[in-house]
């Protein structure tokens, strides 16, 4: 991590988009931003899992779409391309990876865990997209790809459960 990805910029408290890409300054802890970002994402999920799945859906694309324009303005404005604690990504993916979840702290747990997983290994395609794709489009695409690849296993393991 270079020095410029070490620190969170003081624009991170300034200014809201810059905020918002921060994970509501969650992504300024100076150790493991992505981990301390999907903790403060955690608690949304329990607010998304009250809407019906439509709701949700509608959650997930507006948040998405968002996160490209957040975190593009905010890799501009700070001439970095994907700072290591713009975490408004990782919001997105493990809302994706808990979307059609089971209720229950054990889901959230194993969601949450699935998803770290998928994001700090990033097995193919997400560590191509991590190195290929560029702006915001980029930066959120790879998590989105991760929650995706926690979402299948949740949902896999669920359908095990059900079987035993």
């Amino acid at each position: 991590m270079t020095d410029s990805q070490e620190h969170a910029p003081a624009s991170v408290w300034r200014n809201p988009i810059h905020f918002l890409a921060f994970g509501f300054g969650s992504g300024a802890m100076p150790r493991a931003p992505g981990t301390w970002g999907t903790l403060a994402a955690l608690p949304f999920v329990l607010l998304w899992q009250q809407l019906p799945p439509w709701g949700y859906e509608i959650v997930l694309v507006l948040s998405t779409l968002l996160g490209i324009w957040l975190c593009h303005k905010t890799a501009v404005d700070l001439g970095v391309h994907d700072h290591g604690g713009i975490v408004w990504d990782e919001f997105v993916g493990l809302w994706i990876a808990l979307w059609l979840a089971p209720a229950g702290w054990a889901w959230l747990l194993a969601g949450f865990l699935l998803f770290r997983l998928f994001d700090i290994w990033k097995p193919w395609p997400i560590r191509w997209i991590d190195h290929h794709v560029g702006g915001g489009f980029g930066i959120m695409l790879d998590d989105i790809i991760a929650g995706f690849m926690a979402l299948a296993v949740l949902l896999l393991a669920e359908y095990l459960l059900a079987m035993v």
